[in-house]
């Protein structure tokens, strides 16, 4: 590098006055990305501050700052009568990515290497809402303002109680308002200090893998089935037995034959995911004799239960388990807004002290502020307000998915009807092209459906997509419908 009396030349230095970072951090920072890149090499003179500051149109307070700033990291140093230089001995670190990565990589966990398999990517949702995604609700619908005056309320109480470390089980007004709500919608009884609260569903999976779930333990799986909860337990070592599903729900017979030992099952009762059947009531006491009998416990993901459009659902698994085999859990995102990523778990009691003490020794818990106010939404009664505005709108928008199936994909995609939940199935005649084909074509025409063969671990009989109705309007469902259906004729010309 040049070198003139007042120290060395650095033409790369500039300062970006649009920027709106104060002008001492971008001269320290600009200064040390090049001694740190290695462009200032150790025992390389600096210009004087006066120097400097005339170059770069700064004050000689903000230079002397940076240098200040740079003495302490110890990436310079100052010499009285002699200048400031590079410290002596420091080592370039070039950027990573000039950097060769090894061949091997042995020191990856079971997880870290498993998670490129084929199975363990969840399908990606989209930021906007479109036709036809699965699973979110509407935006459009969701009382904001509402929401945002609660918000406002509960941040003018005591801070002490809104910012300190959260309870890892969860804030006892959420809890309780749980429970009132599982009782009043739900038909479910069960005590406050049986429910845990955590970042969502997802994350209620992964702890109670970690806590049921040893390396190798056999768990059932329903296929096809919910992606995420499947990567939950695969990632606690879980050797996953794919059980098949028909009009009836989980085939809790197969089950016993693939894997009578099994440790824990994971079912969708009130609405399979993806194909949208109920399990039966004859199925639900067989899986819960099954469980008995192999000394398991069974997850029950009731992400729908709220949202029935025709006569009512069977009541949750868990209202049945008279040997405390269940563990019921439930979500808001879904009934509220996903961003605000809050779940929970009612517990068996035969658990609940084993729960306590392993998420007290490892769980971080969830934000004060969003359990505080959704617990208050609850207990004011807008929560059930909300559930039973939604219920209107979503059949609405189903009605409207339904129709337009009938008027515009007969032939094309045979739409199954549903009572609950936020999708319908469309199977696809054996004619028409490959599943995941279509749904290729659907995506690159703006559309989000999903093949079933996305949800299995296995092969299925099965052909088809979902269409999602929830998070559209109906209008934009009728345009779907349309552009959907010439996606499908393009591909079978």
């Amino acid at each position: 590098m040049s070198k003139y009396v007042g120290g060395a030349l650095i033409p790369t230095l500039k300062i970006d006055r649009s920027d709106r970072s104060n002008l001492t951090m971008q001269l320290t920072v600009a200064l040390r990305d090049l001694i740190l890149s290695g462009d200032l090499a150790a025992g390389t003179r600096l210009p004087a501050s006066r120097t400097l500051a005339r170059d770069q149109r700064v004050s000689r307070t903000t230079v002397i700052n940076a240098f200040d700033q740079l003495a302490a990291e110890g990436l310079i140093d100052s010499k009285v009568g002699a200048g400031t230089y590079v410290s002596a001995g420091l080592r370039p670190a070039r950027p990573a990515a000039a950097a060769q990565p090894p061949e091997n990589l042995p020191h990856l966990s079971r997880l870290g290497r498993d998670v490129p398999d084929p199975y363990f990517p969840r399908l990606g949702h989209p930021v906007a809402p479109r036709a036809f995604v699965t699973g979110m609700p509407a935006f459009d619908a969701f009382p904001v303002a509402l929401w945002s005056r609660i918000s406002s309320q509960y941040w003018r109480g005591e801070r002490a109680a809104m910012m300190s470390y959260p309870d890892t089980a969860g804030l006892g007004a959420l809890r309780e308002a749980i429970c009132q709500h599982l009782r009043a919608n739900r038909g479910l009884v069960c005590q406050p200090g049986h429910v845990f609260v955590f970042s969502g569903a997802q994350d209620a999976f992964t702890q109670i893998g970690r806590m049921l779930v040893n390396v190798g333990d056999k768990v059932w799986l329903e296929n096809p089935g919910a992606i995420g909860a499947r990567n939950a337990f695969l990632s606690c070592g879980a050797e996953p037995v794919p059980v098949p599903v028909d009009e009836e729900g989980i085939d809790v017979a197969a089950g016993l034959k693939l894997s009578p030992d099994f440790r824990l099952a994971f079912v969708t009762p009130a609405y399979q995911h993806p194909l949208g059947v109920t399990l039966s009531l004859e199925r639900r006491m067989r899986l819960l004799e099954a469980a008995e009998e192999a000394g398991a416990f069974i997850v029950e993901d009731d992400y729908v239960g709220e949202f029935h459009y025709g006569e009512a659902t069977l009541p949750p698994l868990k209202a049945l388990d008279g040997g405390q085999r269940v563990i019921y859990v439930g979500t808001f995102s879904k009934t509220l807004f996903p961003a605000v990523r809050l779940g929970f778990a009612v517990m068996p009691p035969v658990l609940v002290p084993m729960v306590e003490r392993t998420l007290a020794a490892i769980a971080h818990g969830v934000a004060h502020a969003i359990q505080g106010i959704a617990a208050r939404f609850i207990a004011e009664g807008h929560f059930a307000a909300h559930i039973r505005r939604m219920r209107g709108i979503y059949a609405e928008r189903r009605d409207a998915l339904m129709r337009a199936a009938e008027r515009h994909l007969a032939g094309r995609l045979d739409v199954r009807p549903t009572e609950t939940g936020f999708h319908a199935v469309g199977l696809i005649p054996k004619a028409l092209p490959d599943e995941r084909v279509i749904a290729e074509a659907a995506l690159a025409a703006g559309l989000a459906v999903t093949p079933l063969s996305r949800y299995a671990l296995r092969p299925i009989a099965q052909r088809g997509v979902t269409l999602g109705f929830s998070a559209v309007p109906p209008v934009e469902i009728e345009r779907g419908v349309r552009t959907l259906a010439g996606v499908i004729d393009d591909l079978a010309a």
